[in-house]
């Protein structure tokens, strides 16, 4: 009997059934209703995603910019990771969660600026055997493609089949600029056409770094669309803190109810954004002591506390990142409150101090004050407060290892490639956000601090946007205060 298969066209093929007879090609092929649909407005970001493009065109002058989206990337075997597109290009674009992988933009330079194209791969026809047969981008397996004009219209992008992009690495030289590591195949395309094309001495990436730094800074601060994002973003969040209150019960009731506490927020961040930001933290009891715990696989126990780190992401990428430590019981310790009382009050003279002008980093300075003041009155410090406030002791940060803030939008920690000066040393303006999150975690086997601390973590974290005259904390609605938690959890 003649083999009626093909292979398929990854690691698939010693299972595949697909037929490939002609009359079966033929019969798939016909018999398919006519499809007319209007090509839409453009999408509420398109106009704020070509002021970004003009923004970075006006910074590298007759240079060509290449952003890819990114490829697929495996999980395992044939199964992969859900597609993000990369930051630059979602920002770049307006692209979304409904950007297609292996997506190219592409800014060629002109006498007056920059032309932008959109390279991506379009949908199957019909006339050919791909989209039945092919499960990377065949319609039968993960759905129609949008059109080139689709896009066009949508994104208010110019936009090409992603063949056409052969042609542009073919004119690809020397001063060529990339954006590195969003498509690992781009890259060593891109960075082989370059060496072609250098003198001997090679190709520098100085260019690519470049670009990747002012791509970063780009996002430092937010336009009015992201803002608002930002707060959608922080609002669905709520409703995912909100969930899994609701679902308190339960979540004592099972062996590993900190795995129910991930799942429940977690579907909150797919019913009313794309996915979560990050990996959520539900670490409870001394899990709360370790600042990343993911692995969400302990018991959630009536007389611990809580610290649910979260935040979900928008179909637009835009993230919130919002952290508040519950007492599962519905009420806190003496010991407890005076904890969570002590990381408020630092948080609060943190953002007390949020104005257009000041550095960044005297917003964590001011709340290592509280902490320091805080664990040296309760007899945890070898020295006085302002002795470890001192940058050779700093005796208090045993207690507090992280960071007070970190920029938020598309990434969670968002603009990270910023230079120094601008990020760390920068100077606040309007429209920057970022987080405020202080906390005090006395570890479970830590002798320096009094048995009725050990096992105790605390964070507070809210989303605060720069005004022009002052700040704003966006997540100033999840309730903040201990009697409003205890209060929030009676509810």
């Amino acid at each position: 009997m003649a083999d009626n298969t093909t292979d398929a066209p990854r690691a698939t093929s010693n299972r595949s059934t697909t037929p490939v007879s002609s009359s079966f090609k033929d019969y798939i092929s016909s018999g398919w209703a006519e499809r007319t649909t209007a090509d839409p407005a453009p999408r509420e970001q398109a106009p704020f995603a070509a002021a970004r493009r003009d923004r970075i065109s006006a910074l590298h002058p007759g240079k060509r910019l290449i952003v890819p989206a990114g490829a697929a990337k495996v999980r395992s075997n044939d199964t992969d990771y859900p597609f993000r597109a990369h930051t630059a290009f979602a920002h770049l674009t307006g692209w979304g969660a409904d950007a297609v992988s292996d997506s190219v933009l592409v800014m060629e330079p002109t006498p007056t600026g920059h032309e932008s194209t959109l390279y991506f791969r379009e949908a199957a026809g019909r006339d050919s055997d791909e989209f039945y047969a092919n499960p990377d981008v065949g319609e039968f397996w993960t759905g129609p493609r949008p059109s080139l004009a689709h896009v066009a219209a949508d994104l208010g992008l110019a936009t090409a089949n992603l063949d056409g992009f052969a042609d542009v690495l073919d004119q690809i030289d020397a001063d060529t600029l990339l954006v590195r590591g969003a498509d690992r195949d781009v890259t060593d395309q891109v960075d082989g056409r370059r060496l072609l094309a250098a003198d001997a001495d090679g190709v520098e990436n100085d260019g690519d770094a470049e670009l990747a730094r002012d791509l970063s800074e780009l996002r430092l601060v937010k336009d009015s669309y992201e803002i608002a994002q930002m707060r959608l973003a922080v609002d669905a969040t709520k409703q995912g803190f909100d969930d899994v209150i609701a679902d308190l019960p339960q979540i004592v009731a099972h062996e590993r109810g900190e795995r129910l506490v991930e799942g429940t927020f977690n579907r909150r961040a797919r019913a009313d954004g794309n996915t979560v930001g990050y990996d959520t933290i539900a670490a409870s009891g001394p899990h709360a002591c370790i600042l990343h715990w993911t692995r969400n696989d302990g018991p959630v126990v009536p007389g611990d506390v809580i610290l649910l780190d979260a935040g979900i992401e928008l179909e637009s990428y835009y993230t919130a990142d919002i952290t508040r430590t519950l007492p599962i019981n519905g009420t806190y310790t003496e010991v407890q409150r005076r904890v969570y009382d002590a990381v408020l009050e630092a948080a609060d003279a943190a953002f007390a101090i949020v104005r257009p002008g000041i550095r960044f980093r005297e917003i964590h300075a001011e709340a290592m004050k509280v902490i320091a003041a805080k664990t040296a009155e309760w007899g945890l410090l070898p020295v006085s407060a302002e002795e470890s406030l001192e940058p050779d002791n700093q005796f208090h940060r045993r207690y507090m290892v992280h960071g007070t803030s970190h920029h938020l939008g598309l990434d969670v920690h968002d603009c990270a490639q910023a230079r120094r000066d601008l990020y760390l040393d920068g100077v606040l303006e309007a429209g920057m956000v970022f987080t405020i999150e202080p906390g005090l975690y006395f570890q479970p086997d830590d002798l320096t601090v009094p048995e009725e601390y050990r096992g105790i973590g605390v964070r507070i974290e809210d989303d605060i946007l720069v005004t022009d005259s002052g700040a704003e904390n966006l997540s100033v609605g999840i309730p903040r205060t201990a009697d409003d938690v205890e209060a929030w959890l009676a509810r």
